[in-house]
């Protein structure tokens, strides 16, 4: 990263959403963004929150879903009532702004908001068991488990409550692979992107107002 690169503050109001890949750094990058933008970053809080809001307590604990052991709902009506909290707190979250949303399906609840720049962190499969097992100290196949767990448990969450691909290219702006890019450099990446689509949106919201 050069020193330029962390002159050029993003415009005030915007929101990115993070989706990402087990073993694909993208809880770094994340952090990376964060720092660099300078936004604050959403993630944990976000499903504390939401269980609150929606007075089910329980469902606190989704956020370890990762390897989804705990996608479980107590009943329909918390299930309902705790993503219907989920969906209004990010749509409070990216009204504020300067916010970096991790996970929980932000770009779909957020896909027509005219100020979220959409982000999706991959890494082919081989670079993410390697990184699992090092980072763990297990063996490749017990990786590969974790992961292929992790991505059904995504995969099925998207399908079952939003009807839609977890991998669908058109709901982001932005797709890293990280095998290509350090976490450091997509930082760079994704506050570049966000530079950039700044000026067309906003001229896209200017031209609706005129007419």
């Amino acid at each position: 990263m050069s020193p330029s690169d962390s002159k050029q503050a993003p415009l005030p109001g915007w929101t990115v959403t993070i989706s990402r890949q087990m073993g694909s750094l993208g809880m770094v990058v994340a952090q990376a963004a964060a720092s660099l933008l300078h936004y604050r970053t959403v993630r944990q809080e976000l499903i504390q929150a939401a269980a609150k809001r929606a007075g089910t307590p329980e469902m606190a604990l989704a956020f370890i879903d990762d390897l989804g052991l705990l996608d479980v709902c107590p009943s329909p009506e918390s299930c309902q009532a705790f993503r219907q909290a989920i969906s209004e707190l990010m749509h409070e979250y990216a009204e504020a702004g300067e916010v970096l949303i991790v996970g929980r399906a932000g770009q779909i609840i957020l896909y027509n908001h005219p100020k979220v720049l959409h982000v999706r962190i991959i890494a082919p499969q081989t670079v993410r068991i390697e990184r699992i097992a090092r980072a763990q100290g297990i063996s490749p196949e017990s990786a590969l488990a974790q992961i292929e767990a992790s991505d059904r448990s995504r995969k099925t969450y998207l399908r079952r409550f939003y009807q839609v691909r977890w991998g669908e290219p058109t709901l982001y702006h932005l797709i890293l692979n990280t095998a290509r890019f350090t976490p450091e450099r997509a930082a760079v990446l994704i506050q570049t992107a966000l530079l950039k689509i700044q000026p067309a949106a906003e001229l896209s919201e200017n031209r609706r107002s005129t007419t």
